[in-house]
């Protein structure tokens, strides 16, 4: 499992471990540009999921390729009302509605601060991303294909009942994905068991992605310091990409007749 604390006492009860998975769609648009052999298994074999934050990613980066100083777009989506704040010099932005589209590195971990949850006025969460391999989007395309963050009503809450909960995101096999529509709204997940180590379990089912850890830590009374921030690694905030239009509308419109 992997939680903000390695050598946390807390019980199994107190955290949730899931995996999602990015559609089949962008795993694709992934896996096609993937220089890697199709059978070669994607196995972490000095990764855990009770390594600490940050860890996973600067040992990926380490196993080198075309990952360091790839700025890699996110998609941090919240509860409508929530306002989304990444840090930035040492303190938080003002925030800003869901979703928040922005570009992040491979292997720094970052703060987010997640406010005015609906049902939760005055309450915050202080989620952290980390970002462990990149996307292989066409170029020129690839604020279209970010990695998912969708933070949950549901998730949101358990963190604020000091609950731990880490979400991996992975990129679907395309050998072994189900051949069926998906909302690409809709971030699916699977619940894993507490005796699981949750990016083992990605790794069985594709390529893993990002770590959404919440719960667990708050700042301290003098506010966020640069140990609480992960020493606030640069990001940059991304336009989202044109809307597609349709040129062709009128098409398969039957002339009339005169």
């Amino acid at each position: 499992m992997t939680f903000p604390f390695p050598n946390s006492t807390f019980s199994l009860a107190m955290r949730r471990i899931r995996i999602a998975r990015v559609t089949a769609v962008i795993a694709l648009a992934c896996l096609a540009a993937n220089t890697l052999p199709a059978q070669q298994p994607q196995v972490h074999y000095d990764h855990a999921g009770t390594m600490s934050p940050g860890a996973i990613g600067r040992g990926q980066l380490r196993r080198g390729g075309p990952l360091r100083g790839y700025v890699q777009p996110v998609e941090i989506k919240a509860p409508q009302g929530a306002l989304i704040s990444l840090a930035m010099d040492g303190q938080f932005d003002a925030g800003d509605g869901s979703p928040r589209l922005v570009g992040m590195f491979v292997a720094p971990v970052y703060r987010l601060k997640i406010t005015n949850i609906p049902l939760h006025a005055g309450q915050e969460v202080f989620p952290t991303v980390e970002v462990i391999d990149r996307l292989y989007a066409p170029r020129g395309k690839e604020t279209r294909f970010p990695i998912p963050i969708d933070l949950t009503q549901e998730e949101l809450e358990m963190a604020l009942d000091g609950k731990f909960v880490t979400r991996v995101i992975y990129v679907e096999d395309t050998d072994t994905a189900l051949p069926v529509a998906q909302d690409p709204d809709e971030q699916h997940w699977l619940e894993v068991r507490g005796s699981e180590d949750p990016l083992a379990e990605a790794d069985k089912l594709g390529r893993p992605v990002a770590i959404l850890r919440l719960g667990g830590r708050l700042p301290g009374a003098d506010g966020p310091n640069q140990e609480f921030l992960f020493g606030s690694p640069p990001w940059m905030p991304l336009a989202p990409p044109p809307e597609f239009i349709e040129t062709t509308a009128n098409a398969n419109v039957l002339p009339q007749r005169r």
